[in-house]
């Protein structure tokens, strides 16, 4: 009897270990009307810019608050149908996720500042008075789904950047051009600047800079991206605008000559990430949140430097990559589907000793990877909680969707993320199972990686305020907070 008792005990025991303690949110609802819906607000929206730029002057703005638009409400677009639309999306987010993931390998193979080589063609050709070099295309880097209005220079010059958490040097086309792509704004005048001021080669900027190289004692620098693109220009100091009269002077910014194809309308970058040359390390922001709206809206939020995570976000430790400063880690232990928690090894989510795996928070990747085989049971797992559902053919790198015609809403399991600190993280329905059409097929939004790094991308971020407490290594997550 007694041993009956105690397996049952075990038994009892072995069961709460991989359940989660919340019985009450094993499913979430999920809109299906609403996701529909907003499928064809892209081709609704203005694309003109005209009535954003005016809307963003009339903003006053606190102290250190960028305004935070979607690519599609600063772009519009040229696809006919929502389906495009997404595999566009879909192409561009993979180019980036491998160019993280060759960032990660570079560190891997131990390949540092002082083996990493300037493109000298490139160098010995800027010149002030004719500058010239062949640049690729950098689109693959610049999926850039979301962009603040910011000011450069003394006066102020307002101009598209994209915001990059998996960045760290800010950087804007300059004249002259040698290559300049096509943005939305006039490129910047350094002359017209009465704050520009360049580098010299023995300053910390410079020194920081991965690749540099001198010019009658000024910085030069090159940024490389993993498909092979990059920027190359003139390392400065200039002021940064925020959308109301608030500033931040002595920035260090690429001024950059030599750029093509990179970004669809913005004028450069605002690295976010955790290296000595990104804008928050700069300004020395103890802390800074932004919120990501619905990428399919002409909505607006915020980027804000300084101020409290909210009370009721779920917090999760931000972890260092001793090999690695730029990108944002999470001590994440385990993923759980309608409250179970998922068999895989903790050591899936884990930074080896030699700077590769792990798992990034990113704003310019879309889709969440993870490596295969947490994905495998991730997938086979919520699928076990969607057979009431009909399922269709996948799509680009989804391979779990669903046709949900004449249904306005459906019951589906709930994902969440948990970490090491104890706190979960419940995602909403629609930051998970997402349309790819107009015409109600609905797709699973997590794909597999063959490589060590897992990425929580912007779709799973929307409609919540990621904060980034600098101070107490913390990253919040306040849903319905933008």
């Amino acid at each position: 009897m007694a041993t009956s008792i105690f397996f049952f005990v075990l038994l009892f025991t072995t069961v709460l270990s991989r359940t989660t303690p919340d019985n009450a949110s094993r499913t979430k609802i999920l809109d299906v009307s609403s996701s529909i819906q907003k499928t064809h607000n892209p081709f609704s929206l203005d694309s003109s810019l005209n009535s954003l730029k005016h809307e963003e002057n009339q903003i006053s703005s606190s102290l250190l608050s960028f305004q935070l638009h979607s690519r599609v409400a600063v772009r519009g677009t040229s696809h006919k149908d929502y389906n495009s639309l997404i595999l566009a999306r879909l192409e561009r987010d993979s180019a980036r996720a491998k160019s993280l993931q060759t960032r990660v390998d570079l560190v891997v193979q131990g390949i540092g500042k002082s083996d990493l080589k300037p493109m000298e063609t490139e160098f010995r050709e800027i010149q002030a008075e004719e500058i010239e070099g062949p640049i690729i295309s950098g689109t693959s880097q610049g999926s850039g789904e979301y962009f603040s209005r910011i000011g450069i220079g003394h006066p102020p010059s307002q101009v598209y950047m994209v915001l990059d958490t998996g960045s760290d040097v800010n950087w804007v086309q300059c004249s002259p051009c040698a290559d300049c792509y096509q943005q939305a704004d006039p490129i910047f005048e350094p002359a017209l600047s009465s704050t520009f001021s360049p580098l010299t080669c023995e300053t910390q900027q410079c020194k920081s800079l991965d690749v540099s190289e001198c010019r009658n004692d000024t910085c030069l620098y090159e940024v490389s991206y993993g498909d092979g693109s990059y920027t190359v220009g003139d390392f400065v100091t200039e002021s940064i605008t925020f959308s109301g009269s608030s500033s931040v002077e002595n920035v260090a910014i690429g001024c950059g000559h030599n750029n093509e194809g990179l970004f669809v309308g913005a004028a450069g970058l605002l690295g976010l990430g955790g290296g000595a040359l990104s804008f928050p390390s700069q300004i020395n922001a103890s802390s800074f949140s932004y919120c990501l709206v619905d990428r399919d809206s002409d909505s607006t939020s915020t980027l804000e430097f300084g101020g409290a995570t909210p009370p009721n976000a779920v917090t999760a430790p931000i972890i260092k990559n001793s090999k690695l400063d730029t990108f944002y880690y999470l001590d994440l232990t385990g993923i759980s589907v309608a409250g179970n928690m998922l068999s895989v090894n903790p050591s899936d989510f884990e930074i080896a000793d030699n700077g590769d795996g792990g798992v990034i928070v990113d704003s310019g990747t879309a889709v969440t990877r993870l490596k295969t085989d947490v994905y495998n049971t991730l997938r086979d797992e919520f699928v076990k909680g969607t057979r009431h559902l009909p399922s269709t053919n996948g799509v680009a790198l989804f391979d779990t969707c669903y046709d949900l015609k004449s249904m306005k809403s459906v019951e589906v399991p709930t994902v969440s993320f948990h970490f090491s600190n104890g706190n979960v993280l419940a995602l909403p329905a629609k930051n998970y199972l997402i349309p790819v059409d107009s015409s109600s097929t609905f797709c699973f939004a997590f794909a597999p990686s063959s490589s060590s790094l897992s990425i929580i991308g912007n779709v799973q971020q929307q409609g919540t305020r990621v904060s980034f407490d600098l101070v107490n290594s913390l990253i919040g997550f306040s849903s319905n907070q933008c």
